[in-house]
Parts: C-alpha cells; structure tokens; sequence
C-alpha cells in the first residue's frame, strides 16, 4: 500500500520544508509499527526544487485477520472469498487513513514548533496513489476531492490489462495536484475520503468516529456538496451516528455563516427571569419575580392565592390566539426546550406542529420532553422537531397557517432582524404569525431585577411598547399584514403589561372583513 506527496520550491522557499512539516527528516528512513503491520516513510527525492516524500505500508494480513474477528473489512463480501487473499495489502484503505494520523498527526494537526509559519502556508502539492479502491467509479472520485480544491487525474485500472474486453476494475490510479491548500489540510482530505472511497472499514465503528470525522472535515466537510454520502460512508453507514455527525455538521454550518461560535448558537437558551422554571418532567414552579400583581389564581398554597407563572399566560395567549385564527398546521419558530409544543400537542385542533430551533441541545431537551420514541403513531405524525436557523430562508417553514415566534427576537441583534423579518414575513409568509417580547417598562415590577438590567443574559434589547408597536407596524405594512397588539399578564396602568403580543394577519383590514362576513 502506497502512496507519495510531492511538493516543488526556490531557494528562498525550498521544497525540503516538507520535512519540517511532516516531522520527518527527508535524509533518512524511518519505519513504525502499528497493530496491522509496519509504516514506512521514506524520501525518494530531496532538493531545494522538488522532493517527495513517500508512504509504504506493509500489512500483516494475518495480525488484521486475528485482531479484526471479522468485524469491519471482514464482514465486508470480497473478504468472505478468502481472509488471508484479498487488496488490503496493495489498495488504499482505512488501513492507509490509520496509518497517515498515526505517522503524520502532528503535521495533520497543522503543528510545526521548528518552524510554525510553515503550516498555513499553501504550496504546489502532488499526490499520488497508485491503487486506491473506488465504489462509485471515477465520477465520485471528481465528485469528492475537486470542490475541495483538488485537480484529480483519475485512470481506472483494467481487471486485466491483457484481456480489455473484461472491462475495469473497481480501482484507479490517483494523481491530485494544487497549488492553494496546506500540507495539513491534504492530509486531513486524505484521511477522511480514502476510507469513504473503498466504502469499507477494518475496524468496527465506534461513536468516537464522529468526533474523528469531525475534527478531521474542520473547515471543509459542513460546505462539501457530497457531505451526506461523506458522513454515512465514513461512519459505516451506521443511522445513528450518521444522524448524529449531520445535525452536528449543520450546527459547524450554522455557526460559520453566522460568524459566531457553536457554543454561542447551541445554548439552549433558558427561561427569562419572568418565566416558569420548569422541570423535565413538566412541572412548574415560578421564581419571585412572577408574582406580579393582578395575576389570576391558580392553585392555594397555604391558604394563599398562587399566581399563574408568566409563561403559563403566555402561552395560553398564544394557544387563545391560534385558535382565534383557525390555525391547524404551526410553526413554533425558537421553539426552544419544547414547552409550547408540548401545549399545542394537547389540542387535537392543531393538526400539525413544527419545531424549529438551531440549538441541538435544545431540540434533543424537547425530544425528552415530548417523549418522542415512545409516542403513538398517530400522535408522533402530528409533531416534528428540526434545526434551522431563522437568519436564512428556508423552504421548509412555506405552507403553514400560522407561525409562533415566542421571546424570540430579543435574542437577536438588532441589524439581524431583518433577515428573521423576511424569512418568516417575506418568505414562509403563514396567514398569522403572533409574536411575544418582553416589555421593558415592567421591569421595574420586577424586585429582584437591578435598575438598567434585562430579564435575561442573552438579551441583546427590550424595547417599550412604543417600540415594539412601531417595529410590527413596519413589518407589516412592508408585507401586507394587518397587526394587533395584545397584553399578556397583568396590565398595569403605569407600565403595561409584563409581556407585549403582536398578532400579525395576512390580508388587508377589508379582506379581513370580508373573509369575517
């Protein structure tokens, strides 16, 4: 099993710094041994204007044979022929792949303490793999390494160079060459798309693998056009780590085009400080700055009047609403840990639901809560949970009758409420779209909450109810929408109430009228 990287240089930038990057000295040999056989690195050439440097792995088809136990490349059917007769030895495999992380894994790291400035440097590279296993033919091989930079040449080899008419084999010589990728990241391309090409793997795939693949498709793999086939041939097909690896791949995606960190979009956002604190399980309890004046009474406690919680008023507001509107599919836009899916669940007017939110920590907490893997089937058909992100459109959210976006847009910069503006208003477009937001003239009911403080760390405003009222008065003359505002709480007659509710409705004040009649 072989394979080369060529690289060409001048005299200021000699192309013998291919060995400070892969940490091997191109003056000599160098041999490893891993559990499938012997490693070797060698350099056939070394100047200042060219120098290769070569990989020759020796396996040891009969350690492969006693470690594998016949999981992975042993089940695979051209290994149940003969065990000990088969390509291992001479085709590019996960054997390879192995082999390059564990020889070269601090150059695919992208670490050189000699010289750290070689690393990001891109220079002329050329590799070359003489027989490279291809289940797809050499259209997938294009289809694979050349959005990533890659000038493949691709020659199928014939199953019998003597006899033609039996056509090619299901290998091919690979040559790659570019000009404008590093070291580092050619290695991490061979690494993940050398096994994904053979479609076979010599060792069984563990949960672990997605963090490899992940870790090793940084800064290519969430782009690639071919990401799905990616990540399910290289995690062995496997549904559930595949389903895994995807939704993470989509959160990396989310968060580049975003220009912000995964952490900062994965947060699971928890409740503002005016909201019910509530278990897994359901249950509620409210924190002290719920218990506003005015509220209605919803259990005794002690002899004393309980306060309904804040979010339980405001999503009855909502359900209230929905009804009102004669909605049956919706959307909860932000949906968070899943608390309002959970409630439209329970109305069998609503017929479909959707929840759509980019955290996946959030997604996976509404899946417990809801209790998806054990619904009924005629219930489970009614709800599904997906992730996006509601800075960009999405064909997914068109066709619903109403749209929730529940304390929602505080969490957004202001210059991005634009783009959650068309995507829900200009381009998803349902007949009602109700949105709730924090008023911050109440805050000063709130007795826990210092003077100037919003409800909640993530916050980026709360605005009045002038401002509001003005912004959804925008939005909707902009988009054809008629809008409402209603209270949510207790209305008090100084600062309002503590949640502010706009019910946006698609038409003209006439065609409503009309539609009413």
């Amino acid at each position: 099993m072989f394979l080369t990287i060529t690289t060409t240089g001048t005299p200021e930038r000699p192309a013998t710094d291919l060995g400070f990057l892969l940490h091997k000295h191109p003056g000599k040999s160098q041999a490893f041994s891993t559990s499938y056989g012997t490693v070797h690195v060698l350099y056939p050439e070394a100047d200042d204007r060219r120098c290769t440097a070569a990989l020759l792995l020796e396996v040891d088809a009969v350690a492969l044979v006693r470690r594998g136990k016949g999981k992975g490349r042993g089940g695979a059917p051209d290994a149940a022929l003969a065990q000990y007769v088969n390509d291992r030895p001479y085709a590019a495999s996960s054997l390879l792949a192995v082999a390059l992380i564990g020889v070269f894994s601090s150059a695919m790291r992208g670490v050189c303490t000699a010289r750290p400035e070689l690393p990001a440097q891109a220079r002329p590279l050329r590799i070359e793999v003489p027989a490279l296993p291809a289940r797809g033919g050499a259209a997938l091989v294009h289809r694979l390494f050349e959005p990533l930079g890659w000038t493949t040449t691709v020659e199928p080899v014939a199953l019998d160079a003597e006899f033609p008419e039996w056509g090619d084999s299901r290998y091919v010589r690979l040559v790659l060459e570019s000009d404008r990728l590093t070291v580092a990241e050619a290695l991490r391309h061979l690494y993940v798309l050398l096994p994904v090409l053979d479609d076979a793997k010599h060792y069984w795939v563990a949960p672990d693998e997605v963090d490899k693949l992940l870790r090793a498709g940084e800064g290519w793999l969430p782009e690639h056009p071919e990401q799905k086939l990616i990540t399910s041939r290289y995690l062995s097909r496997r549904w559930s780590l595949t389903r895994e690896a995807m939704e993470r791949l989509e959160l990396v995606r989310l968060a580049e085009t975003d220009d912000s960190e995964v952490e900062a979009i994965d947060n699971a956002v928890a409740e503002d400080i005016g909201d019910t604190v509530e278990a897994e399980t359901g249950s509620e309890a409210e924190t002290e700055t719920e218990t506003g004046s005015g509220s209605e009474s919803e259990t005794a406690v002690g002899g004393e009047a309980r306060p309904t919680p804040l979010a339980v008023q405001r999503r009855d507001a909502i359900l209230a609403a929905l009804r009102a509107a004669g909605a049956a599919r919706v959307l909860d836009l932000g949906c968070g840990q899943g608390q309002l899916v959970q409630a439209l669940l329970k109305d069998v007017r609503f017929t479909e639901i959707v929840g759509v939110d980019v955290s996946m920590r959030a997604l996976t907490i509404a899946s417990r809560r809801l209790k998806l893997d054990r619904m009924g089937e005629r219930q489970a058909a009614r709800v599904r949970l997906v992730q996006g992100s509601l800075a960009y459109t999405d064909t997914r959210l068109k066709g619903y009758d109403a749209a929730v976006l529940s304390e929602v847009i505080e969490h957004l910069d202001l210059p991005r409420l634009p783009a959650l503006e068309y995507v829900v208003f200009g381009s998803a477009r349902p007949r009602t779209v109700l949105v709730t937001t924090p008023n911050v003239e109440y805050n000063v009911r709130w007795e826990s909450l210092p003077a100037g403080h919003v409800r909640h760390g993530d916050h980026r405003f709360e605005w009045t109810r002038e401002e509001f009222r003005s912004w959804a008065a925008t939005v909707a003359e902009r988009h054809g929408y008629t809008v409402e505002f209603v209270p949510v709480g207790p209305d008090d007659p100084e600062v309002g109430p503590p949640t502010q509710m706009a019910v946006f409705t698609l038409g003209t004040p006439q065609e409503k009228e009309a539609k009413a009649a």
